[in-house]
């Protein structure tokens, strides 16, 4: 009885992160090509087109609405005879380089691809900066308080030397 308990307990802990990890169930049977060559181009192409309502999914993993009509669209090029980069070409057309999940490096995109280089030195200048006012200023423990504020916290803590007493 326990080891049954076990048994099942056992293959729920590996099929469930199993199906929850694979996103491959955002594809309709419906949507599917009966040529299996075809229908693995447009998955192939289908990894590489961002969705455009869900942002940071391609459209092979995509839910959404508008993720299916691309998906659609995708097949029915390829049913057209369009090849791979075709299909990406009519979609980039239609949509712009931002339905492209890894945009293409050319004089608009130098931005993008740039920025995390240019982020990543002006992080390490900001860090030098810091450390460095930090060591021209001193460790605050080191700095000593004037004769006002030595006496303003003489009073605040009650250990006034004037009189004795706390």
């Amino acid at each position: 009885m326990i080891s049954r308990f076990k048994l099942v307990f056992g293959a729920l802990a590996i099929l469930v992160p199993v199906i929850a990890s694979n996103p491959a169930f955002a594809v309709n049977p419906d949507e599917m090509l009966s040529n299996p060559v075809l229908e693995e181009r447009a998955r192939e192409i289908s990894k590489e087109l961002r969705c455009l309502v869900c942002q940071n999914q391609s459209i092979d993993d995509s839910d959404a609405e508008l993720a299916r009509d691309l998906r659609v669209l995708v097949r029915e090029r390829l049913v057209a005879g369009d090849d791979n980069e075709e299909v990406i070409d009519y979609i980039v057309a239609r949509y712009g380089d931002y339905v492209l999940l890894n945009p293409p490096l050319k004089p608009e995109t130098y931005i993008l691809w740039a920025s995390p280089a240019v982020l990543v030195v002006l992080a390490l200048l900001a860090v030098f900066a810091f450390y460095r006012r930090k060591q021209r200023e001193g460790s605050p423990a080191s700095a000593s308080l004037s004769k006002d504020e030595q006496d303003r916290l003489d009073e605040l803590l009650g250990t006034s030397n004037d009189d004795g007493k706390p």
